[in-house]
C-alpha cells in the first residue's frame, strides 16, 4: 500500500468513528489546508489532522511523522505544524484499529516523529499512552 492509500484509510476510519458517534463530518476540498477533517461535535467545529502510523520492526513500535509534507513536481518539503493549524491530531494504527487523539500542542511538541508503544513490556508507560483512544478529549474541548 502506498502512503496516500494508507492516509485515505486513516481518514475514512476517523469519519466512520465520528458518524457512529453521531457527529457531523465536513471534508475540505483538496489537500492544501493544514487539517484533513472538521468534526461537528455538539455544535462545536473541531479541525482534525489525521495521520497513519507504520510499524518500525527494529524498535518494535509504531511511528508517525508529525510534520506537514508539501509536494510539487520537483520536490517534497516538510515543515512543522503550527499550534493554530488544527485542534486535534488523530493518529491511526490500522493493524490494531487503534486511534491516538492528541491536542495540537501535544502533537507538535514531539520531535519529527512520534513513537507509539503498543506492548506492555516496559516498566513505565510512555506519555503517548494517555492519548490512546482518548476521544473524550475532543468531546470535553467541544463542550
Amino acid at each position: 500500500m502506498d502512503t496516500k492509500l494508507k492516509g485515505d484509510i486513516a481518514e475514512q476510519s476517523v469519519v466512520l468513528y465520528a458518524l457512529k458517534k453521531n457527529w457531523g463530518v465536513l471534508m475540505p476540498f483538496g489537500d492544501r489546508l493544514p487539517y484533513d477533517l472538521v468534526l461537528d461535535i455538539n455544535g462545536s467545529l473541531v479541525k482534525v489532522q489525521v495521520k497513519s502510523a507504520w510499524f518500525d520492526s527494529k524498535k518494535e513500535n509504531y511511528v508517525v511523522d508529525n510534520r506537514r509534507t508539501k509536494t510539487n513536481r520537483r520536490e517534497m518539503k516538510r515543515e512543522n505544524y503550527q499550534i493554530t493549524d488544527f485542534h486535534f491530531a488523530v493518529i491511526y494504527i490500522q493493524d490494531l484499529n487503534v486511534f491516538y487523539i492528541m491536542p495540537s500542542d501535544v502533537f507538535i511538541s514531539y520531535g519529527s516523529e512520534i513513537h507509539l508503544v503498543e506492548t506492555s513490556k516496559r516498566q513505565r508507560k510512555p506519555k503517548s499512552a494517555d492519548y490512546r483512544n482518548a476521544w473524550e478529549l475532543m468531546e470535553q474541548w467541544a463542550a
